[in-house]
């Protein structure tokens, strides 16, 4: 109600400027022709003004589409607990705290067997009795991330051809030699063939949330929960289920690193392609 009042009298003090320029201005310090251009924006303003009631939600934007920054909210979305094994929000005067579990199931039902897919099913349809609070079941493909992977080769690649190099010095036998040198043709073929296509990694995990007034009742309901259902998706699967910690989670809620924009091999190939051109 705020927002619509002072759009109604912002819009409709700018056109009582407006207004009052074409009515008081002399002719001779402005031309006819402006102050007609300046009396036909007065009545856009003035219709705008007493429509703003019903059609703020697409004025506000209307008038502000020119700054750089639109602030949606003030408040943080989300942040990390202190412990790192929960994602906190605020909504209202209360706390919502959520736990994501990871479960290591790598099975495809393509590889199964008729009874192996009965078998299955039956086991996800106790996954999903198992709680009566809300509780999200999620298997997640996203782009990995290979940077780190990259650079562990990129220093392989340097080891060997270090070692290649002492080698040389020495006078080592060819066949010492013929070792090293295969061993950095692999490490190159390694890195060059990683660069060529994206890497996939599959993630099933599950959410559960709890409310508290405050951080720590929220957390501490959360991880209850969570761990409830991690003993019963243990004895259903025979797998150990783990909380996801640290910046693990952020693979869960930030865009970044569900989809990462560039890889040390693709700002490598970029680099090769301008130096070519």
């Amino acid at each position: 109600m705020a927002s619509y009042v002072g759009m109604f009298v912002g819009l409709i003090l700018a056109s009582a400027v407006l207004m009052g320029i074409v009515m008081f201005v002399p002719s001779l310090l402005l031309p006819s022709y402006i102050k007609i251009i300046l009396f036909f924006i007065s009545l856009v303003l003035d219709a705008m003004a007493f429509t703003s009631r019903y059609y703020s939600y697409l004025i506000g934007p209307l008038l502000k589409h020119r700054k750089k920054h639109v602030i949606l909210s003030n408040e943080n979305p989300y942040w990390l607990a202190q412990s790192g094994d929960t994602i906190l929000r605020k909504s209202g005067e209360n706390f919502i705290a959520t736990v994501y579990i990871s479960i290591p199931l790598y099975r495809s039902a393509t590889e199964m067997e008729d009874d192996e897919k009965l078998d299955f099913s039956q086991q996800i349809s106790r996954l999903v009795g198992l709680s009566k609070d809300p509780v999200r079941y999620t298997s997640e493909l996203y782009v990995m991330n290979k940077d780190s992977y990259i650079q562990k080769l990129k220093e392989r690649i340097t080891m060997t051809e270090n070692e290649e190099a002492d080698l040389q010095s020495k006078d080592a036998p060819k066949n010492e030699l013929d070792r090293v040198r295969g061993k950095l043709a692999m490490w190159r073929n390694m890195l060059d063939s990683i660069g060529k296509g994206f890497s996939f990694e599959l993630s099933t995990y599950m959410t559960v949330s709890a409310t508290g007034v405050k951080e720590y009742e929220a957390s501490s309901l959360a991880q209850q929960k969570a761990k409830e259902l991690m003993s019963g998706v243990g004895s259903i699967f025979g797998v150990p289920p783990s909380i996801i910690t640290g910046a693990d989670l952020l693979r869960f809620v930030e865009p970044e690193y569900l989809l990462p924009i560039s890889t040390v091999t693709e700002q490598i190939s970029k680099n090769i392609q301008e130096q070519v051109i």
